[in-house]
């Protein structure tokens, strides 16, 4: 059950970030008013509506996994971040940075286990 309540926390915290990159995609000159204007934006409050949400999950994780298993196992957000940039944003990824998700998700798995 902890590590699906893992596994949530991580993906809300991805959402939260694809969630942000959409709120500023096209900010080219930044500003005292564009960065309000992202703050009030529902794509940021949305974002950070969803951190918070993670937030509170991670709480109930820390109460029931050592951080030193919690904690590196969050690293697979950055799979999961890296895979989705690449089917919503459209970006590329290169042989090298699949090698190093491989390795992640090998680090995950040693960690948890």
């Amino acid at each position: 059950m902890v590590y699906l309540l893992l596994l949530i926390n991580v993906s809300l915290l991805v959402s939260g970030q694809i969630l942000w990159k959409m709120a500023v995609t096209g900010i080219e000159q930044w500003s005292i008013s564009t960065i309000i204007g992202v703050i009030l934006s529902p794509l940021f409050i949305g974002g950070a509506t969803l951190y918070v949400i993670a937030t509170g999950i991670w709480l109930v994780i820390l109460s029931k996994l050592p951080l030193s298993v919690a904690y590196p196992s969050q690293s697979i957000g950055y799979v999961f971040g890296a895979v989705l940039a690449l089917f919503i944003f459209r970006e590329t990824i290169s042989p090298t940075q699949w090698c190093g998700m491989a390795v992640i998700i090998f680090g995950v798995y040693l960690v948890a286990k």
